[in-house]
């Protein structure tokens, strides 16, 4: 096994090759038709569970591991935990806020053990990503319509929610932590925080993977961020990764996939969406159709970590494997350090 840091390792390797991401979770498991006795297992919860699939890594880690090694089978190099959901915030919609701490340490202990088998099957070193998703607050809008200064939580609730689910999946052994489908910037820099913060408590190096999640086709997130923008607002935190997932197809993605990868002096990981959902929620985009569109970011030399998210399964998964061997990643382009000024040192300068 490389002894390069997990860090370390996916530069180098992405700089080489194009890295293969995994696929949807949500996708996945709705395959197995679970009822709710599924998720709920042993547990004594009141409210009803179904739905709730980052319980499953409680309560039916089985089919938590499964969807892990059909993904790492599919020719994934990353695969990321199955925790999206698992903060006190989202927790709270099934009444599952107590059982927080236990779902991202197994959810991130079921990865590990999945990646570290598939390694040890056939020497391809294999990683995980802690899966940090947006919660449904947001700190720069207000809910209410009537009052625009009103938020639901504050920035130090958030932080202190996203550092208990950090502290966890460090503890459960992952080697990133993925802040993803990011809808509101000041959520994600508060997420990179409460992550920055639980890495030094841990004594770790634990980078971290960020990506935005477009909500309009102007290309901007729920905020108002461009990607441009987004870029900007969270590059000091250097992050290991930058990307969008989410959102749209590829083909959708593809302009302001193109912006960012021109703008960002990191690592490009890129996940769409199967296309757009039909009239019943569903994904109609076939493996093929997901890769061949896949294959216009990766001739152009956009991306340097590509998967899937909503309706991409692990035949998705291994279509993209495939075309992710036929292209060269992108190349990091070298720009200009960000300098900060003042109002008074912009003035005297002339800025």
């Amino acid at each position: 096994m490389s002894a390069l840091s997990p860090a370390d390792y996916v530069r180098q390797t992405a700089q080489e090759r194009i890295m293969v991401f995994d696929g949807g979770y949500g996708t996945a498991i709705q395959a197995y038709k679970l009822e709710e006795a599924d998720y709920r297992g042993g547990l004594d919860l009141s409210m009803d569970q179904k739905g709730n699939n980052d319980l499953l890594s409680l309560t039916r880690p089985d089919i938590v591991k499964d969807v892990h090694r059909a993904y790492l089978d599919a020719g994934a190099d990353i695969i990321e935990t199955n925790s999206f959901s698992a903060t006190k915030i989202s927790m709270a919609d099934y009444g599952c806020e107590h059982l927080v701490k236990e779902l991202n340490i197994e959810s991130a202990r079921l990865a590990r053990e999945a990646a570290n088998e598939a390694q040890a099957a056939d020497g391809i070193r294999r990683l995980v990503a802690g899966a940090i998703g947006p919660t449904n607050k947001t700190l720069s809008l207000s809910p209410d319509v009537n009052d625009p200064g009103f938020r639901e939580i504050d920035y130090d609730y958030l932080k202190g929610v996203y550092r208990e689910q950090c502290d966890a999946l460090i503890t459960g052994g992952v080697d990133f932590l993925l802040i993803e489908t990011i809808f509101d910037t000041l959520n994600a820099k508060c997420a990179a925080m409460a992550a920055k913060e639980a890495a030094d408590a841990s004594g770790r190096d634990v980078p971290l993977m960020i990506s935005m999640t477009i909500t309009d086709m102007a290309g901007r997130n729920l905020s108002g961020h461009t990607v441009e923008g987004f870029w900007n607002a969270i590059r000091h935190v250097k992050p290991l990764t930058i990307g969008l997932n989410c959102s749209f197809g590829a083909d959708l993605l593809r302009p302001f996939l193109t912006e960012l990868s021109k703008n960002a002096d990191a690592l490009i990981m890129a996940y769409p969406n199967a296309g757009l959902p039909n009239d019943l929620g569903e994904y109609d985009e076939l493996p093929e159709q997901t890769a061949a569109l896949i294959s216009e970011w990766t001739q152009e030399g956009l991306v340097n970590i590509i998967g899937g998210c909503c309706g991409t399964t692990p035949a998705h998964i291994g279509a993209i494997a495939r075309t992710a061997k036929q292209a060269a990643p992108r190349e990091i382009p070298s720009l200009p350090t960000l300098t900060r000024l003042s109002g008074l040192e912009s003035f005297v300068m002339g800025a």
